[in-house]
C-alpha cells in the first residue's frame, strides 16, 4: 500500500490504477460529482426529516460524512482532469470573500 500526503496526489495515483487506458474524461467526473452531491442532499433531507419528527427512512451523521467524502473525492478528480490546484484556488477565493466582506478570517496561501 502506498499513502499520499494530499488528496490530489492520491486521486492522481488511483486514477491511473482505475483507468490505465485514460478513458474517463471530465464529463464522467462532472456527472459522478453531480450524483454524489445528490446523495449528500438525500442524507441531509433524511436527517432534517428526523429532526422535525416526520416519518420516513433514517440515516446517520456518519453516513453524511461518507457521502461528503465521496463528493470531495469526485470534485478532486474533476479538478485534476483540468489541472486545477483546488487548495490554492480555494484559499484565494475564500480570502477574496473575506476581504470583500471585511472579515479577518483567511486561509494561508501557498504562494503568499
Amino acid at each position: 500500500m502506498k499513502s499520499y500526503k494530499t488528496l490530489a496526489e492520491a486521486c492522481w495515483a488511483r486514477d491511473i490504477e482505475w483507468d490505465p487506458e485514460r478513458k474517463l474524461d471530465p464529463l464522467f467526473f462532472a456527472t459522478e460529482l453531480g450524483g454524489e452531491v445528490g446523495e449528500v442532499l438525500n442524507v441531509v433531507k433524511k436527517l432534517h426529516r428526523e429532526q422535525i419528527g416526520i416519518p420516513g427512512s433514517r440515516t446517520t451523521i456518519e453516513h453524511l460524512g461518507e457521502e461528503i467524502a465521496d463528493a470531495r473525492i469526485c470534485l478532486q478528480n474533476l479538478a485534476n482532469k483540468y489541472g486545477i490546484d483546488v487548495d490554492a484556488v480555494t484559499a484565494k477565493k475564500f480570502n477574496a470573500t473575506s476581504d470583500k466582506l471585511g472579515f479577518e478570517t483567511h486561509l494561508e496561501e501557498a504562494n503568499a
